[in-house]
């Protein structure tokens, strides 16, 4: 047991500075390459924040424990709302200033009620894979656009702050350098993740979907909680809801899709009534918080404790659900 625990906490942080060094590498790359910071920030970085959920979720696909590959992108997406914007909004108030990101929130929440019908009749197929991987695309030319557009108009603050994050001193010997260590240490990290966390299940006699919801989902959270606080504390707000937006999506559309499109199967019938539904409204939540009718829109400290309290309700949710089976 002892040794499981070492590689779950082993395999948290090699993800964990694997992901950064990846993203660090490739936004470097691409911003050596005359790419705006913006366009940078909204695709390369937001997929690399998914990084390790990818990796996690195709690692358990590839190994049939699909459960841990939907729990984990489901889970990730509950976390990063009810846990990560609830303790930074906690921490300070959060101001949300880009126009850019009120029009990201209802393609999120479209994205997330897409997703939820796709998997309401039990079965995630090779179809449904195909679908969310087609939104994928989509949504990824609907960023690029938008934000080509916005830059021709110089308007959103969204920019300026991806212009102070993204790394402008490294040459590409040491990009490439950064971004191919940091896949390589990715695809391990995950490996020793799913592996360790696959073990902790069958010794607890819960399922691959309990662990993929909570441990997991928690742990690949950690960089966007320390992003986004980082963020608010360097009065970059608009960059820290920005991660949790473009990480929500890119959750359901790049990493949910792996278990259709390799190990395509059944759902547990938990992750429809249960996790789902509590996601979509944490997803609603965020919408009705982010948009303000009289005043500058923000998300306080009350709201951020309502994140939280919805958050520790689901997690008491399904450890009251594991007893009970």
């Amino acid at each position: 047991m002892l040794i499981n625990l070492a590689a779950l906490l082993a395999g948290f942080i090699f993800l964990v500075f694997s992901a950064d060094f990846f993203v660090k590498g490739t936004a470097a790359i691409a911003r050596n390459f005359g790419i705006s910071p913006l366009i940078i920030g909204l695709t390369i970085v937001g997929l690399g924040t998914s990084a390790p959920e990818m990796l996690v979720a195709g690692m358990a696909s590839f190994q049939g424990n699909t459960g841990l590959a939907t729990g984990n992108a489901v889970g990730s997406n509950i976390a990063n709302i009810g846990l990560v914007l609830g303790a930074t909004a906690l921490v300070t108030p959060i101001f949300i200033h880009s126009s850019l990101l009120k029009r990201e929130l209802p393609i999120l929440l479209a994205i997330s009620i897409g997703s939820y019908l796709l998997v309401i009749d039990g079965d995630l197929s090779r179809l449904d894979g195909l679908i969310l991987i087609t939104g994928l695309f989509s949504f990824l030319y609907w960023l690029l656009r938008s934000a080509k557009q916005d830059q021709q108009k110089n308007a959103d603050v969204l920019a300026a702050e991806f212009d102070d994050e993204i790394p402008a001193d490294i040459n590409n010997k040491t990009a490439y350098f950064y971004a191919a260590s940091g896949l390589i240490a990715l695809i391990a990290s995950s490996k020793l993740l799913v592996w360790s966390a696959v073990n902790i299940a069958v010794i607890f006699g819960v399922s691959d979907l309990v662990i993929g919801l909570t441990i997991v989902a928690i742990g690949t959270s950690l960089p966007e909680l320390a992003a986004s606080i980082t963020s608010v504390l360097k009065k970059e707000p608009d960059l820290a809801v920005g991660n949790i937006i473009g990480s929500n999506a890119f959750n359901l559309l790049a990493v949910f899709c792996l278990p259709g499109l390799i190990h395509p199967g059944t759902v547990d019938a938990a992750l429809i009534s249960r996790d789902f539904p509590i996601m979509l409204g944490l997803t609603l939540l965020l919408f009705l918080f982010a948009y303000s009718f009289n005043g500058e829109a923000k998300l306080n400290r009350l709201k951020g404790a309502t994140f939280m309290l919805f958050f520790i309700g689901y997690l008491a949710k399904v450890y009251l659900d594991t007893l009970g089976t």
